[in-house]
């Protein structure tokens, strides 16, 4: 799963589907044709496994580290993660050393038990049963996502975006613009599910209707997206008319 060459024809690519977008536009269709997921904090729970290593790390070389410090981190790319830990604990590792240890940990924890978030397991389940696509839109690394794309059926994720595989991680638009496009679709042709204030100002700013379940975070007010209290009161049918409120705010 290494998309890397893809990067390079993504604005090609992304031209190439103008026609097909003004098509859609023309006839009125606005429903989503896909929707892109973010895993942490939203399709699963691991924000308390990484905090939990967080903590463990940086106290076993006798520096301090506070909730407020391990909040800070919610929805980071992993290398900020690890610089921040680093500037801000002056611990004798480097950003990538904390990043690969706390990743194991994590991982690990992930394989013993997957912690669903509310209502995520059963919309995804059922996109995938009414054949919507979906895509992983994840700032952790590709080992990490993994764990949770074999625990899903086959195909439940049809393209997996994770933090090692995009240069710029969220809030740059990148990973989600890239999601999209590997979908064959412009991103206001989709509908994206977060949780994070970094999250969330990714998938506005590259195009997607968002649908933001606030979960350990506050979630900034933005145009393009749209806020409900969490998944298990939402259903596939609901989505089109909260990704129809969420471009109304734009």
């Amino acid at each position: 799963m290494n998309p890397t060459p893809h990067l390079n024809h993504l604005d090609a690519r992304l031209d190439a589907l103008d026609a097909s977008t003004s098509m859609g536009a023309a006839h009125g269709s606005h429903a989503p044709r896909a929707i892109l997921w973010d895993m942490d904090g939203t399709v699963i729970d691991t924000e308390p496994y990484w905090m939990e290593a967080e903590r463990g790390l940086i106290e076993s070389y006798g520096a301090s580290w506070s909730e407020e410090q391990a909040f800070q981190l919610v929805g980071n790319a992993l290398p900020v993660t690890g610089r921040m830990i680093k500037d801000q604990t002056g611990i004798p590792l480097t950003p990538d050393e904390i990043v690969d240890i706390l990743l194991e940990q994590v991982i690990e924890k992930l394989k013993q038990h997957v912690p669903w978030r509310p209502g995520a397991q059963e919309l995804l389940l059922a996109a995938h049963e009414a054949g919507m696509p979906c895509a992983l839109v994840t700032m952790s690394y590709e080992s990490f996502a993994r764990v949770l794309v074999d625990a899903l059926p086959a195909g439940t994720f049809e393209v997996v975006v994770t933090g090692d595989m995009v240069s710029a991680g969220k809030p740059d638009p990148e990973a989600y613009v890239r999601a999209a496009a590997e979908l064959g679709l412009r991103p206001d042709q989709c509908v994206a599910i977060e949780d994070s204030a970094t999250g969330v100002r990714s998938a506005v700013a590259a195009g997607v209707p968002t649908l933001a379940v606030p979960h350990l975070v506050e979630i900034p007010q933005l145009d393009g997206l749209v806020v409900v209290p969490d998944l298990a009161a939402v259903s596939l049918d609901d989505l089109p008319r909260l990704a129809e409120q969420a471009r109304a705010t734009r």
